[in-house]
């Protein structure tokens, strides 16, 4: 069951790709260019267990193979195995959100996720967006906010919003 609690949510932007402060890593980085909507829920459920992400959990096949031809899907692996992924939307307002982001429970601490994010965000600019954006909330990992921040995002707003928890 979900329930719903107040939760502060960080809002973050990159203004520049001058900004991005990179990060080489372990692993390999690929974009998956066959949308899978079945490959975004496996991400989404397996990475988003242990930060209460509940807003997606109902949606049927249909509504996820919407979404995955509609951003793009990158995917991190360690040795061949795929360890994280992040998912870019491009918006109408000339911005490109990292919308979701994330390292499978068993990789994380390796260096993965700076790796990741490093070349999510130099597609992101890529694309031509006058700022890239990405929110993290209280819910997510104890260093979420941080690494973005480490990458070259900056706060930009701050506020509580009712998310919801297992």
């Amino acid at each position: 069951m979900t329930t719903r609690h107040p939760t502060t949510v960080w809002y973050l932007e990159m203004a520049s790709p001058q900004a991005l402060a990179r990060r080489d890593g372990p692993g390999t980085v690929t974009r998956s260019t066959v949308p899978l909507g079945a490959l975004n829920r496996f991400f989404y459920e397996e990475v988003g267990r242990d930060f209460d992400w509940v807003d997606r959990l109902g949606w049927t096949a249909e509504e996820w193979q919407g979404w995955a031809e509609r951003t793009e899907l990158w995917l991190v692996h360690d040795r061949g195995t795929p360890a994280g992924y992040s998912e870019l939307e491009p918006r109408g307002d000339g911005t490109v959100d990292v919308a979701f982001f994330g390292i499978l429970p068993s990789f994380r601490g390796r260096g993965l996720g700076g790796q990741l994010l490093t070349r999510v965000v130099e597609r992101a600019w890529d694309l031509g967006p006058e700022r890239v954006t990405v929110n993290t909330c209280a819910l997510d990992g104890a260093y979420a906010r941080a690494h973005y921040e480490r990458r070259g995002f900056a706060l930009v707003r701050e506020t509580t919003e009712q998310r919801g928890r297992r």
